[in-house]
């Protein structure tokens, strides 16, 4: 029995490397933690795909192997497609889901275009330099409200066009049968099978 490729994915998020490691069946895929490298890479980029090159490339630099990352967040149209690269620390630092929500939702107020999407940049890097980019986007609107508590991030304020609920009512597996970051690994799994 052929023994499967190891693909590093450039993340600490378990959802993010579950999801991977479903579409990436032909690989076996763990994160740059388990291979050693646990450095956390600045994000300095201005767009999403920016982004994932830098985690990418430096994941793949510092392991001599193909490295892929991801960069995602929320746009929405209304507030000129903030919080954007933001999304993470929009309420001015990292990781406070809630405030984050409750900061969109107060700048949301007396908006009547409630449009949104969430895009997901996926870079594949190669230890040769050789580099891939693709971007999967899911559109639909802001809620006025939360709505359910499932999912992570904006997830409950977020009604999806394709599921006609918010992502936090939605079933993990609805969820990600229409996610952005589901529709750039496919873009990336056809790109990557053509190269």
């Amino acid at each position: 029995m052929q023994e499967k490729k190891r693909l590093v994915v450039a993340t600490g998020n378990a959802h993010k490397l579950r999801e991977i490691a479903e579409i990436f069946t032909d690989f076996e895929v763990v994160s740059q933690k388990e291979m050693g490298f646990d450095e956390d890479v600045e994000e300095t980029g201005t767009t999403f795909a920016e982004n994932a090159l830098i985690k990418a490339r430096a994941a793949a630099k510092a392991l001599d192997c193909i490295a892929l990352a991801d960069d995602s967040g929320l746009c929405v149209d209304a507030l000129g497609g903030a919080p954007g690269v933001y999304s993470a620390r929009y309420c001015g630092y990292h990781g406070d889901d809630k405030k984050n929500r409750d900061l969109l939702l107060q700048n949301m107020q007396g908006k009547t275009d409630r449009r949104a999407h969430f895009t997901s940049a996926v870079a594949l890097v190669y230890p040769d330099g050789k580099e891939i980019v693709v971007e999967g986007k899911t559109y639909g609107n802001i809620l006025h409200e939360e709505q359910g508590d499932g999912g992570f991030g904006y997830d409950c304020i977020f009604e999806s066009e394709d599921l006609k609920k918010s992502f936090g009512l939605a079933a993990a597996e609805e969820k990600n049968a229409v996610s952005h970051r589901f529709r750039a690994l496919q873009a990336l799994l056809e790109k990557w099978k053509e190269a």
